[in-house]
């Protein structure tokens, strides 16, 4: 479903993940829920076209070395909140030091990325993010925004915790999570990516290491599935148990977002 995709100058993977069916019989609301890549680079025009959208919430999933590496751009008007973790200041993020210090094969990228995902869920700075993300989905009736870096890793399984919630069904979850790879163009855009990570590293990644590294594939989300049902029982009880989304905060969201 490309139309999901909106295009910008300078910024990527920006996305409306609501509109899917949910088990209630309803709909998500379109137009409320949105999720992208950093706004570090976004130009004038990228700046109206947010400011038009009009967020109440903007959630940066970043670690403070990468804000401060990157600082996001907001339009003049800003008026929502944003909310941001100091938690994990531990330096330099894993996947930099992945890039320069691992062999960048296909299977290197996909076994870094497994080992990642079942760690996401667990992070402190993560518990703290994702709880106050579900809290705000409950108070905001403005459109909320949620990135990371890229927007495809910490931020889909934000996306795809959301759509849990919600009810939408385990196939639109998935699609929604797997639609980065169509959002950002990885075959177009891998020699690119290729380039950069010679200038980081000094060493040369293959077209399908770098698609493998800076993409996404089902086998990672359900990396993170598996881990919060093996510390947790379900991802239910990882919602309610680690973040605090009891059945009473659920029933407050599904309310706002149904369509």
């Amino acid at each position: 479903m490309v139309s999901r995709i909106h295009a910008f100058d300078a910024l990527d993977n920006f996305r409306d993940y609501g509109s899917y069916a949910t088990a209630a019989g309803s709909h998500v609301r379109s137009g409320a829920l949105y999720r992208s890549a950093h706004h570090a680079g976004v130009t004038e025009a990228d700046l109206e076209r947010l400011a038009a959208i009009d967020f109440g919430v903007v959630i940066d999933l970043r670690r403070p070395v990468e804000r401060r590496r990157q600082p996001s751009r907001r339009p003049a008007n800003f008026t929502g909140s944003v909310i941001e973790s100091d938690l994990d200041e531990s330096g330099e993020a894993p996947h930099i030091t992945f890039l320069k210090t691992a062999d960048l094969t296909p299977d290197s990228g996909r076994r870094f990325m497994t080992e990642t995902y079942r760690q996401l869920p667990f992070a402190p700075a993560h518990l703290d993010l994702f709880a106050r993300y579900f809290r705000a989905l409950a108070e905001v009736d403005r459109p909320v925004l949620i990135h990371c870096a890229a927007g495809k890793d910490r931020t889909g399984m934000l996306a795809a915790l959301t759509h849990h919630v919600l009810g939408v069904s385990d196939d639109d979850l998935m699609e929604d999570y797997l639609l980065t790879n169509t959002a950002v163009d990885l075959e177009m855009r891998a020699p690119g990516i290729a380039q950069q990570l010679k200038a980081l590293t000094g060493r040369t990644a293959t077209q399908d290491a770098v698609i493998a590294f800076m993409g996404v594939e089902a086998d990672y989300l359900h990396a993170a599935i598996t881990a919060m049902r093996e510390r947790y029982g379900s991802v239910d009880a990882y919602l309610d148990q680690g973040l605090g989304v009891d059945v009473a905060l659920r029933d407050r969201i599904g309310e706002r977002l149904a369509a």
